[in-house]
């Protein structure tokens, strides 16, 4: 059940976690918060999309799986001036609160890094309260699309999804939210989908350049170095062929998101 985390926490990598706001990364939830509700945020990594549900609604609780990455979120929270959020370390697979405990309980881009999904999705209904809400949000790296076809980002996607996979993670988990949902129980789902996309000159120079110093920097390249998935001088190659299709005029690339919101019975 233990799967260990791809990113890691380098600094090219929370700089892409810090762009994400309830805005472009929870959109799907919006509509469903209400200013009295009570919401855990599990996996709040650097704290950008908890700070602006805690503005939403009126108490927070952002948990992380360890000390360090809780951090992360209590040192945005804390530049916010926020009073209403709580920090907690726990696992999603065994959460440390009660039953019926929260209104809403929410995941962005956890469940495609954790070793039971199933069993996480049942541990977030466990601690909601009946008529509330679990909701989560995970990528589909498979529906990854850009163009022009940088042979280097082909080679990038089967690196990423063989060392995603082998260290226990699914990296295609947005088509599989839905099919999560109702095997850990859920009978009132609402799946949806939405994208990031990537297109002007700003937006390919800041991916771009962030994913070709996250593939020769972060967790991702150590682990992939380690396991023999990539060599040193492939993952420069990678790297380079992300500045290539950043400065691409016409470049262009959207990420799908898979969405569930479950109602607890």
């Amino acid at each position: 059940m233990d799967a260990v985390y791809t990113h890691g926490h380098h600094e090219s990598v929370l700089r892409s976690h810090r762009w994400r706001t309830a805005e472009n990364s929870a959109a799907y939830l919006l509509p469903y918060l209400k200013p009295h509700m009570k919401v855990l945020d599990v996996g709040s990594g650097p704290g950008t999309i908890t700070a602006d549900l805690a503005a939403r609604v009126g108490h927070m609780t952002a948990s992380e799986v360890s000390a360090d990455a809780l951090d992360l979120a209590r040192a945005e929270v804390t530049a916010r001036g926020l009073a209403n959020v709580e920090f907690a370390v726990t696992d999603v697979h065994a959460l440390d609160f009660p039953d019926d405990t929260f209104c809403v309980v929410h995941a962005h881009q956890v469940l495609q890094h954790v070793g039971d999904p199933v069993r996480a999705l049942r541990e977030m209904g466990r601690v909601t309260k009946p008529g509330g809400f679990v909701a989560a949000r995970d990528s589909d790296y498979a529906a990854f699309t850009w163009y022009p076809e940088v042979p280097e980002l082909e080679e990038w996607l089967a690196l990423y999804q063989r060392v995603a996979r082998g260290n226990g993670g699914e990296p295609d988990a947005g088509r599989r939210l839905l099919s999560w949902a109702r095997a850990a129980g859920f009978g009132d789902v609402t799946a949806t989908s939405s994208t990031w996309c990537f297109a002007t000159p700003e937006d390919r120079d800041w991916w771009g350049g962030m994913w070709a110093e996250r593939v020769v920097h972060s967790a991702m390249a150590e682990q992939a170095l380690a396991t023999g998935a990539a060599t040193d001088s492939a993952l420069r190659r990678i790297s380079a062929g992300w500045r290539t299709w950043a400065a691409a005029e016409d470049g262009w690339l959207s990420i799908l998101h898979g969405e569930i919101v479950c109602r607890v019975a």
